[in-house]
């Protein structure tokens, strides 16, 4: 199992340095770092003497050769530096953003996924009932409703309207639950409907292979073949489908904590890119690079633990 483990992490270094690779070579070929210069100074007419010792405090006056090595290291050691508007610290702003953004990504994900499950088995229990039409027809119903329309919707609807929790803001300790309760709803809704028909079909799939055929014969009770036996067998289309959704997790994660005024990595990086900040989202690249790989190493480890072939091979 430990070199099982080990190989899927080595597999990630190539993946590292190609992201690397990657983010330096867009970030010359859209924005030369002479306009970030004058883009960054306070000085509405920055003089050549001013841009050149900005380009000095930054490191862009090196060759580029020195440039993509300490780009390249930088990263892989976790060293990002400053940022480039604002001279702060990135790994102070991410920590303090790390917190916010991690309990609204982990609550809208660890709760829609128990939500998906729960009623995708519901919904395969009661297949050809007017409770699976129902259910097929709500989750096509949430499925066709953008994003967006989530977030504005029911941020009026619960927040000005029911009043169920703050629109905007965030706060520190036991009351941050009521900031975040209306985001980890929206999120959980907004997802709720593409999980339950996906899990909905692999329950199915597995309900009409031969071994619930044989299980049904020896007595066992439909019920406890449902989740005995079919849960299981379809957890691993299952935990591939959610490894997968985690990039759109992230990016649904930013425009929450947008429209919240959440204080985490989402807002961050936003104001990051609108600023231009390179040295803020290469860097913010780089670890949502690492949070997709740690993502599919656990997956693999899943995938072992559920299925013991897996370590054979």
């Amino acid at each position: 199992m430990l070199r099982y483990v080990l190989r899927r992490i080595l597999y990630a270094v190539p993946i590292l340095v190609g992201v690397a690779l990657l983010t330096f070579v867009l970030f010359y070929a859209s924005a030369s770092p002479q306009s970030l210069a004058r883009r960054n100074l306070s000085t509405r007419n920055p003089t050549q003497e001013q841009i050149q010792q900005w380009l000095k405090d930054h490191g862009y006056d090196k060759p580029l050769s020195v440039q993509f090595k300490n780009h390249v290291t930088g990263l892989l050691v976790f060293r990002f530096g400053k940022s480039d508007a604002t001279g702060e610290p990135i790994w102070n702003r991410i920590k303090q953003g790390a917190g916010p953004s991690g309990l609204v990504a982990s609550l809208v994900f660890l709760t829609g996924l128990t939500a998906a499950i729960s009623f995708a088995v519901a919904v395969a229990y009661f297949r050809g009932t007017y409770v699976d039409y129902f259910g097929t027809f709500l989750c096509v119903l949430l499925m066709s409703i953008v994003f967006i329309v989530y977030v504005i919707g029911l941020q009026y609807l619960l927040g000005k309207i029911l009043k169920y929790g703050p629109i905007a803001g965030f706060q520190t300790g036991i009351a941050a639950w009521k900031f975040v309760l209306l985001p980890v709803v929206i999120g959980v809704l907004a997802g709720l409907g593409s999980e339950t028909r996906l899990f909905r079909t692999f329950l199915l799939d597995e309900i009409n292979q031969d071994y619930v055929r044989t299980a049904r014969a020896k007595g066992v009770g439909e019920r406890a073949v449902l989740l005995r036996h079919v849960l299981k067998n379809a957890l691993i289309p299952i935990i591939t489908s959610t490894v997968a959704a985690i990039p759109a997790l992230i990016l649904g994660s930013l425009v929450l904590e947008n429209f919240f005024g959440i204080p985490g990595l989402g807002s961050y990086l936003i104001d990051a890119i609108n600023s231009q900040d390179f040295a803020v989202v290469r860097a913010m690249v780089y670890l949502g690079s690492i949070l997709y790989i740690v993502g599919l190493i656990l997956t693999d480890i899943a995938y072992a633990l559920v299925d013991p072939r897996v370590r054979l091979e």
